[in-house]
């Protein structure tokens, strides 16, 4: 096996060899410094355009006062905790370096270098985990590009021979660059950290630099791929914001540079993730936070890039709802760029989407369906299929979230910190079907909305898709065959998880045991407050408000509530989390249907 693979992997150096001897840009035409994402004179073009636009003065305001408090903090030291290098340096190097772009106030470009003098004496930028290596060779090159005519020129030095030596040769070690065959974020984040690396060392070092940016415009399409063909993006809400954050940076890189992105924007389904993204979030204000994916709803600075290229300014709906709030956007790393690529919007000329459902197909395909754009208004439904082969998925195929009166009813327990279980030395990255990962508690099928049978976890390879989608009239949702999860142990399974007139969430199974008897679980999560009325009728209570769960069929079912408490030390806590279940067994070849109503309680 490890000939093989070693056989695959000379092929693979092989046909990017030949595919790098074609050239994509004009390496012989690029300005001078600044070039990356904010050209020589572009400041003042930001200063103009955020005139008597409060949400855009409101977070000009608050980097430029976070800069000020950098001044006075210490540098970052080398610090790792498990595996990961922990380092802020992209948020205080672009903080700083675009404060100072802004206000020419040399303090901030001063502790900029003071930063940056620190991070090249670092022994290595831990290229075993390249995305810290990738991360701190952009901070060093967006410092290094905003600041060249005013970094001392030992910094200058000190900074391009780190960039050479801790960021570009790491990734041309095989057992450090596996991430230019990856399907997913590792490959959009190292690829843009070693193009920027590259695109500020154009004059010095011109032919690593060509043969930095031809490899990733060869290798990152294999991980933009998965974008379509819709733009749903399969590691979901959050890795999305990670992945193509950089995937777009990386664009905007190259054609502030070179006037083109050499065709990366045009991979099928990229742009129109930017849609997906929005209705990523529910009416509860809380994300659908599918696979290793936190609670927390967050703004994208990158949103209005995408804004600016398709000139749809209706992407910014949630941005804007984020900018009301106040002070959300002081915590994201890219904050700049919201102003970089969005201070010529008018946040109240932004209208609402108009759609109330969007529809992904792929390899996690989604049904998401949202029926009023206000925050606690309307309803929230989202429901996936896909496989938890995935990188970072659960086992959670045939899954759903639900809102409604403002409260998220149907809820998902998200991901549990890496490094919680890493030091516990359990193997979470193992996706085998006997991998370890499948022990944890919030990452298997027992702990998610979705069915269990015979009390065996879902099969890793077993791919859900909607045989049938609703997206107008009185039935909004979707068709999901479920039977690849069970291994054969249901001859049938499918799963129609739809709202009904807008009323009501019905989630309707209909099943048939194979050749032997088999036993199935139907489970929903909740961070509401279960209190049983009868054995087929519960009620949730959670903020004032209510809703209940009505057990139409089987008959014979009844509804338990269990809280999430988890079986193993390592296993997170789940406080104020409960399970409502219901179990059904069938005999040789029987079929029956699992109906429940959930109805939310409208005063």
């Amino acid at each position: 096996m490890k000939k093989l693979l070693s056989f695959f992997s000379l092929l693979f150096s092989i046909a990017i060899f030949f595919q790098l001897s074609a050239q994509t840009f004009d390496y012989d035409r690029f300005g001078p410094h600044p070039r990356l994402l904010l050209k020589q004179g572009e400041e003042q073009t930001i200063k103009n355009n955020i005139q008597g636009k409060p949400e855009m003065l409101e977070v000009y305001n608050g980097i430029i006062s976070e800069a000020k408090h950098l001044l006075i903090q210490p540098t970052e030291s080398y610090t790792k905790v498990g595996m990961r290098l922990i380092t802020n340096s992209l948020n205080r190097i672009l903080t700083l370096a675009f404060a100072y772009r802004m206000t020419e106030n040399e303090k901030f470009q001063l502790r900029a270098e003071q930063e940056m003098i620190a991070l090249a004496s670092y022994k290595d930028w831990n290229p075993s985990h390249f995305l810290d290596a990738a991360t701190v060779t952009m901070a060093m090159a967006i410092g290094y590009d905003w600041l060249y005519d005013k970094l001392q020129p030992e910094t200058k030095q000190l900074v391009r021979t780190a960039i050479l030596q801790k960021g570009i040769a790491p990734s041309r070690i095989e057992k450090y660059n596996k991430f230019l065959r990856s399907t997913h974020n590792w490959n959009q984040v190292c690829n843009a950290g070693m193009v920027f690396g590259a695109l500020a060392l154009l004059e010095t070092d011109s032919k690593e630099s060509i043969e930095i940016i031809e490899r990733a415009l060869q290798t990152l399409p294999i991980a933009m791929d998965v974008y379509g063909p819709d733009g749903n993006y399969p590691e979901g809400y959050s890795y999305w914001g990670y992945g193509t954050s950089f995937n777009v940076l990386l664009i905007a890189a190259l054609e502030s540079v070179f006037g083109s992105d050499g065709g990366l924007s045009t991979t099928p389904g990229f742009m129109e993730s930017a849609r997906f993204m929005q209705y990523m979030t529910g009416t509860s204000t809380t994300p659908f936070n599918f696979s290793d994916c936190g609670k927390n709803m967050s703004g994208f600075p990158i949103m209005f890039w995408f804004a600016q290229k398709t000139k749809d300014s209706s992407l910014l709906w949630s941005e804007k709802t984020f900018l009301a709030n106040g002070g959300s956007y002081m915590k994201n790393i890219y904050k700049p760029l919201l102003l970089i690529f969005g201070s010529h919007f008018s946040m109240d000329k932004i209208d609402s989407p108009t759609n109330k459902t969007w529809i992904g197909r792929g390899a996690v395909p989604v049904v998401l369906i949202r029926t009023d754009w206000k925050n606690k208004e309307g309803y929230y439904l989202a429901i996936k299929g896909g496989q938890a082969s995935v990188n970072h998925a659960h086992m959670d195929a045939g899954s759903f979230v639900f809102d409604a009166l403002g409260v998220r009813w149907a809820d998902d327990l998200g991901l549990q910190d890496y490094y919680s279980l890493e030091k516990e030395n359990v193997q979470i990255w193992d996706r085998s079907q006997k991998g370890e990962r499948w022990n944890v508690f919030r990452y298997n099928n027992i702990a998610h909305n979705t069915l269990t049978v015979n009390e065996k976890n879902h099969l890793v390879d077993g791919f859900v898709s909607f045989t049938k989608t609703f997206t107008k009239g009185a039935k909004l949702g979707g068709t999901l065959d479920m039977a690849p999860l069970f291994g054969g142990s249901l001859k049938k399974a499918t799963r129609e998880v739809a709202l009904i007139k807008e009323e009501f969430l019905q989630v309707t199974d209909y099943v048939q045991a194979a050749n032997e008897p088999t036993s199935i679980r139907w489970t929903m999560v909740t961070s509401a407050t279960p209190q049983l009325i009868n054995k087929r009728t519960l009620e949730l209570s959670k903020d004032g408000k209510r809703l209940k769960m009505i057990l139409e069929s089987p008959t014979s079912a009844s509804f338990s509530i269990l809280e999430n408490n988890p079986p193993h030390d390592y296993d997170a806590p789940n406080p104020n989390s409960y399970r409502i279940i219901f179990d059904t067994n069938l005999k040789e070849g029987q079929r029956e249907t699992l109906k429940v109503r959930l109805v939310p309680i409208i005063k």
